[in-house]
């Protein structure tokens, strides 16, 4: 992907943007002359977080941006609000920048546009990447989010099993990886039966896509990731209202996620070996959709009565968590737009994890904070498993009160998961719904920049 990040040798002429607070500005003002010190004042800029105020030279043009710095760790990506409010041209940071990393990369997420289906000839400004700054690193989380970002966005008819195979059968080729997909009635035959009994109904063929990477180092830590890939969740025959379906393209935002923090680590090179699984899947009404009541056969061997068809992405999810679980893995990861009770507790802007390893949980917060990716732990509250009974099977995938589902959801995937050594599970929204500084209004990759610091503290990149 393409940012608008520049070499720091490549715009010698660039507008510094001064990061102002509202004790220094006085002095930056000073220092930048008369005209600017009137300026500011004709406008009332005080340097407040996130103020913005372009400085006009003797013909107009920029000769240099105020701006209010993030006073606060979770106001990290306030500069992305520059990358919609600048002019087209070339600038710099400069001034009271804490993180340059950071800000950087919120300009370069701020700049993010989908547009495969309206053209725009507009362009955008350019930021300098300071000369302190690890502009690969940058730009590679930069196009990890947005090819998250991007394949939400798709609307599910261009975006169903198959497209999701694509993508990732892209991403194995450009980082040497290997892909295996099992695809249609295949997935019985290799004893996946819950992804096969969600899809099957569609008429794009269910699949699950397998991807691995070992980074040259066969003996390196197994770090595997699954993710929810449900392209378009019409809640099957407990069906969805329309206005519940409006936003279901968003349903594969898990498998995004996953394939979006995947390509960052293979473009680092981190040195662990990297598996991928997402169960793709579309979850319809037909004659052979699977009903309440039915009872489902799993990879686990554990029995599933149905007491809901639009709790699909938790079946899919199980079958491919026990496949992942055999391989012992030294951490695994899910990710998934599991349920609308996550949002009922934390919002649409902080991302719940649950886990029962302390230490994991601890990291996954303390990175959270640095970047400005907020995710919040949940309990995984044992008492609720008898929400989960069932009287005819080992267990219900639907809860049997409307309190607390998110938990539930989580108990019911640590049922099938019994030797990864860590293991985390991300309730994820995939959406932003109102634009905010370095987050446009749409798909988003949430939790990912959060997962990614800690992989790269953990393994020593």
């Amino acid at each position: 992907m393409q940012t608008n990040l520049l070499p720091l040798d490549d715009a010698p002429a660039a507008v510094p943007i001064h990061f102002v607070t509202a004790g220094s500005v006085a002095g930056v003002l000073e220092q930048t002359g008369p005209s600017a010190q009137a300026w500011a004042s004709a406008h009332g800029f005080k340097g407040t977080a996130g103020e913005i105020l372009i400085v006009p030279d003797a013909e107009g043009a920029p000769l240099a941006v105020l701006f209010g710095a993030p006073d606060t760790p979770e106001k990290g990506l306030l500069s992305g609000s520059l990358a919609t409010s600048l002019p087209a041209g070339d600038y710099r940071l400069t001034g009271d920048v804490s993180d340059p990393a950071l800000s950087s990369l919120a300009f370069a997420l701020g700049g993010y546009r989908f547009d495969r289906y309206r053209k725009t000839e507009k362009e955008r400004p350019r930021l300098v990447i300071p000369d302190a700054v690890d502009g690969e690193d940058v730009n590679r989380i930069a196009a990890g989010v947005c090819l998250a970002r991007d394949l939400i966005n798709t609307p599910a008819n261009d975006m169903g099993p198959a497209e999701l195979e694509h993508a990732v059968r892209h991403l194995a080729d450009t980082h040497g990886a290997t892909l295996q997909v099992i695809t249609g009635d295949a997935l019985i035959e290799n004893g996946l039966p819950m992804i096969h009994a969600v899809g099957r109904a569609s008429d794009r063929a269910p699949r699950l896509i397998d991807m691995q990477w070992t980074g040259g180092d066969a003996k390196a830590p197994k770090v595997t990731l699954v993710g929810k890939g449900v392209c378009f969740d019409t809640g099957g025959l407990d069906l969805k209202p329309s206005s519940g379906m409006l936003l279901m393209k968003k349903d594969m935002g898990g498998a995004a996620a996953t394939i979006g923090l995947a390509s960052m680590i293979m473009d680092a090179g981190l040195p662990v070996r990297l598996r991928l699984l997402v169960p793709a899947v579309e979850n319809s009404v037909s004659g052979s959709a699977f009903r309440p009541g039915d009872v489902l056969q799993s990879r686990k061997g554990l029995t599933v009565e149905i007491g809901n068809t639009d709790a699909e992405g938790r079946l899919v999810l199980a079958d491919a968590l026990a496949l992942a679980d055999e391989e012992k893995p030294d951490l695994m990861i899910d990710m998934a737009t599991l349920t609308g009770a996550a949002r009922v507790a934390l919002g649409t802007e902080v991302m719940p994890f649950f886990t029962n390893d302390d230490a994991l949980a601890a990291d996954l917060d303390g990175h959270g904070a640095a970047v400005a990716d907020p995710v919040w732990r949940l309990p995984l509250w044992a008492p609720y498993e008898s929400l989960l009974k069932s009287k005819v099977a080992d267990i219900n995938n639907a809860g049997s009160s409307r309190f607390g589902g998110a938990i539930t959801a989580a108990l019911f995937l640590a049922r099938f998961v019994e030797q990864a050594k860590q293991h985390v599970h991300f309730d994820i929204f995939g959406w932003v719904p109102s634009a905010r500084p370095g987050q446009p209004e749409g798909g988003e990759a949430q939790a990912v920049r959060a997962l990614f610091s800690m992989l790269k503290d953990r393994y020593g990149v």
